[in-house]
């Protein structure tokens, strides 16, 4: 069974800022993770990804230079601080993983295994 708990989600003004964290079996911890998210009506997007020993990092055009991607596995966590925040990152954010160790890929599908999600929603 795969775990993976999301937390930190809320309602945050626009320019504000929101830390999501993530918390990931022990097992995982030789696995990428990424960050999804689904905005209301709307398909999947990737938002970050990181390799499993934090070394390399990927971003949606969307949200680069104002998201960050970190993990520590010494407890098990992957974080995504998120700054600027605009009413378009609205949206319920997934933790993902998949079976690889270095992918850190953009496509939604390529990430096997998702949490149950965290409602971020940014007000104008």
């Amino acid at each position: 069974q795969v775990k993976l708990v999301e937390s930190g989600g809320g309602l945050v003004q626009a320019g504000g800022s929101l830390r999501l964290s993530c918390a990931f079996g022990r097992a995982l911890s030789s696995n990428s993770m990424a960050w999804l998210r689904q905005a209301p009506g709307k398909g999947s997007d990737f938002v970050a990804a990181i390799t499993s020993n934090g070394a390399y990092t990927s971003y949606a055009d969307s949200v680069k230079g104002r998201s960050t991607i970190s993990r520590d596995n010494a407890k098990n966590m992957v974080y995504l601080q998120m700054n600027n925040l605009e009413p378009e990152d609205t949206a319920v954010y997934y933790c993902a993983t998949n079976e690889h160790e270095h992918y850190i890929g953009s496509n939604p599908t390529d990430w096997n295994w998702w949490g149950q999600g965290t409602q971020v929603t940014v007000s104008s």
